[in-house]
């Protein structure tokens, strides 16, 4: 059963009639009515984060105050290292992912001699035995194999894991002896360079949360109702499975926004929406009265490890950890490459709502299996690709 959302106060997740306070400042009507571009992503300098936004981290995470001060400091930190990290390594790059004991990011790096290059950027290493281009490798041949012949509905997700330095495949739980499942994993080891594992998924399968039109909440094309991801240079960013290009999208109060430029999915599960028509664009994720609506400063990417908050038109705010990238999910409607996953929770109509690490946008929701009641898990389109494919903007503050 779908919540009702609490907060309506003339908002669409991203496209906002007033004046609006986050985080890290205020962003005026005036300016958000001028139409001026905003510059191009990049991470930023973090601002402090507010008193709810600790709350609700602490909350979703079981940290105290100021455990969970301490933990987005660090993880902004390691945002902002990765890359420079990631260059020292070279070809011997790994992967990485945050720590949570030791608060640092942890770069896997093939090579000895790169290792000292790697620690001098600021960064923890660990020697791993395959690259990260070597795992992609191996799970793009996965992904090929399911582009020819869909992987059985048993399988639920397949990803690289750094940590562990193998591809690991997730198999719904009682599907352990199908024969079609039993047959995939012996192709997927077979034909891998590296090493391929098998964990348990739960038995429900992982589906997209998009929702029929209940009322009240962001927007809707068609009888579908889903979330703003983020806004961009003149319109905002979405779930492709929301709908498809041309087609007409309305706001919360029924008003036309604009129109589907272009969409993706299954294969991707991006979209972006045109505004116009007395809607504009800004750089802010919605709070939903749990936490100040959040500015958007850049779209530095989360290492695994790290936490993360989503925001949805159903589910309002809810916070987690990066589990995984570079997951292929096993939707009924076709496989979906290059996701992101989280243990955040979601449900249906939050779909194409915001996910953001700080003050850093990082996708918007796809899908998951479970709801917030009883807990699950979610997967993201991550934002920087969305932005490449459509030669997008990010809106910042």
């Amino acid at each position: 059963m779908r919540r009702k959302p609490v907060v309506r106060a003339g908002l669409s997740a991203l496209l906002v009639l007033g004046a609006l306070s986050g985080a890290g400042g205020a962003f005026s009507t005036a300016a958000a009515a001028s139409g001026a571009d905003a510059p191009a992503a990049k991470p930023a300098a973090a601002s402090a984060p507010s008193a709810t936004l600790v709350r609700a981290l602490g909350r979703d995470l079981g940290l105290t105050a100021d455990q969970a001060r301490e933990r987005l400091g660090q993880e902004a930190a390691a945002m902002r290292l990765e890359p420079k990290a990631k260059r020292a390594a070279g070809t011997s790059y790994g992967g990485s992912w945050f720590d949570t004991g030791s608060g640092k990011l942890v770069v896997g790096v093939t090579s000895a001699e790169r290792a000292a290059s790697v620690r001098a950027t600021g960064a923890t290493t660990r020697i791993v035995e395959h690259s990260a281009d070597a795992l992609d490798a191996a799970k793009a041949r996965l992904d090929a194999k399911a582009r020819k012949q869909a992987a059985p509905a048993g399988v639920s997700s397949w990803s690289t894991d750094p940590r562990a330095g193998a591809v690991v495949v997730r198999v719904r739980k009682g599907s352990e002896g199908d024969a079609a499942v039993r047959a995939f994993l012996r192709e997927a080891k077979r034909s891998a360079s590296v090493p391929v594992t098998v964990e348990k998924a739960p038995a429900q399968a992982p589906t997209t949360f998009a929702a029929g039109t209940v009322g009240g909440d962001p927007y809707y094309t068609g009888n579908v109702r889903c979330s703003i991801g983020f806004s961009v240079q003149g319109g905002f960013v979405t779930a492709g499975h929301c709908g498809q290009a041309g087609g007409s999208v309305s706001g919360w109060d029924g008003s036309y926004i604009g129109n589907f430029q272009g969409s993706s999915f299954p294969g991707n599960d991006y979209a972006y929406v045109s505004v116009g028509s007395g809607w504009w664009t800004v750089p802010v994720v919605l709070g939903w009265g749990t936490v100040p609506d959040q500015l958007v400063r850049g779209s530095a990417e989360a290492p695994i490890g790290a936490s993360i908050c989503r925001s949805g038109s159903t589910t309002h705010w809810h916070c987690g950890t990066v589990l995984a990238k570079n997951e292929t999910v096993n939707y009924s409607q076709g496989a979906v490459y290059q996701m992101t996953k989280t243990s955040v929770c979601a449900e249906g109509g939050d779909s194409g709502g915001s996910f953001i690490s700080g003050d850093q946008a990082q996708g918007v929701t796809s899908g998951g299996w479970g709801n917030c009641s009883s807990g699950g898990e979610t997967w993201y389109q991550p934002v920087n690709e969305i932005l490449s494919v459509y030669g997008l903007r990010l809106h910042t503050a």
